[in-house]
């Protein structure tokens, strides 16, 4: 059994603020426009693994408002929960994991973002979720 692979769990932050902008990272490692998130730590809940890394990625202290879906990348194994988010303190800042941490508008996320990214923006406006959706990491698969 030790041989089998294993999913990693992550969390994505969608965060809006009053004005129906959204928090955006450009990533150090690949340069992509993506909501801030990542691996889930195993001693900590969802709601605060979010709260952690989108601390840890852009400055601004979140407060979850409600789980957005649940977005698998097949081709690494990786299942990321997302949720809805809205800002109570601070200010984006780049940070080691973000070149550039912003506020953007919808169709500016969703236009920079990968498409298995965009959509968890997209989804954070819908009525309807949680929603489910597999990816290959940059387009959404059927």
């Amino acid at each position: 059994m030790s041989d089998t692979p294993r999913h990693s769990v992550s969390v994505t932050g969608v965060v809006v603020c009053s004005d129906d902008r959204v928090l955006m990272i450009k990533r150090a490692d690949d340069g992509r426009w993506v909501p801030p998130g990542g691996v889930l730590e195993l001693n900590e809940s969802p709601e605060g693994g979010v709260v952690r890394e989108v601390l840890e990625e852009t400055g601004v202290e979140v407060k979850p408002e409600r789980l957005i879906g649940v977005y698998k990348n097949m081709r690494l194994g990786v299942v990321s929960l997302a949720f809805r988010c809205y800002p109570v303190a601070g200010e984006p800042r780049a940070t080691d994991e973000a070149t550039v941490a912003s506020w953007l508008t919808v169709e500016e996320a969703v236009g920079a973002a990968p498409e298995a990214r965009a959509v968890r923006v997209t989804d954070a406006f819908r009525e309807g979720g949680p929603f489910v959706r597999i990816h290959d990491g940059t387009s959404l698969l059927a």
